[in-house]
């Protein structure tokens, strides 16, 4: 039986090259997803899907992994993407389904509706870190795959500043927590706040710090979240325009079973 042939990723290539060479290879819609807020202890969870278009199009000046740019420049590098890509999509999982469901399921089942959601199909995959089944096409998990993959790259900045956005949303709702600052990940001024004045109703409850200052601490993991939650201002969030994408709520997916994945603990494993 014959070998398939090789395929090279040219060093050259940089952010575009293990792209490039899926295309070389006939696979010419590559879909790169990635997610933002896995480690924040407040707010929603949002994940992205993006393929960019083959060729000098699909080349975007500054485009990197979103936790290596300033505000400024993933701003930029968001309308671009917008402006750009053959299909995208960004869909928000609630803080009190992280809760109910878990993190890593949520974070899995918001990926895969993100890469379903694109109206441009994906004849290959790229996920950021860990696989992703259940897509319909071929697939590769890259160790640090947004600062390896273009389409990857593209994903987290989709999801890092539609995150921010309404993160900075979020804190005119709830100006005691100082959201639009620190976008809700685990701050020596957030854990001042919350100690202060408790957790709202955006925060995480199964995560350990948000847990312990609730006075829930030694409930199950499932149970921590409060069935009535405080008071809120009842006005929905308002999202910015999906243009040619979409963008979506995770809601009424059939529960998983949860994973033992650490969501029970203050993570910090992204930065700002």
């Amino acid at each position: 039986m014959l070998s398939p042939p090789r395929t090279v990723v040219r060093r050259e290539g940089g952010l575009y090259a293990l792209e490039r060479a899926l295309q070389r290879r006939g696979f010419r819609h590559v879909a790169g997803a990635d997610e933002a807020g896995r480690g924040a202890c407040a707010g929603p969870l949002v994940a992205a899907a993006a393929i960019l278009p083959e060729g000098k199009r699909g080349e975007i000046d500054e485009l990197a992994d979103s936790k290596l740019l300033t505000a400024a420049a993933r701003e930029r590098v968001y309308g671009e993407v917008v402006a750009r890509a053959l299909a995208w999509s960004v869909v928000i999982v609630p803080p009190a389904e992280v809760d109910g469901r878990g993190l890593h399921v949520c974070n899995l089942a918001a990926m895969r509706r993100a890469l379903a959601s694109l109206t441009t199909r994906p004849e290959y995959v790229l996920t950021d870190g860990f696989p992703v089944d259940g897509l319909g096409a071929p697939g590769l998990a890259v160790w640090k795959g947004d600062r390896v993959a273009a389409c990857v790259a593209a994903a987290s900045v989709l999801a890092k500043v539609t995150r921010d956005r309404l993160m900075v949303e979020l804190d005119g709702r709830f100006p005691d927590y100082g959201f639009a600052v620190h976008k809700g990940y685990i701050t020596e001024e957030h854990s001042a706040a919350l100690t202060r004045h408790g957790p709202c109703a955006e925060h995480r409850f199964s995560y350990v710090n948000v847990a312990a200052v609730s006075g829930r601490g030694n409930r199950p993991p499932r149970a921590r979240r409060p069935t009535n939650p405080p008071p809120v201002n009842a006005e929905p969030l308002m999202l910015w325009p999906a243009a040619e994408g979409t963008v979506g709520v995770a809601s009424g997916e059939q529960p998983r079973p949860p994973v033992p994945v650490g969501e029970d603990e203050a993570m910090e494993g992204e930065k700002r």
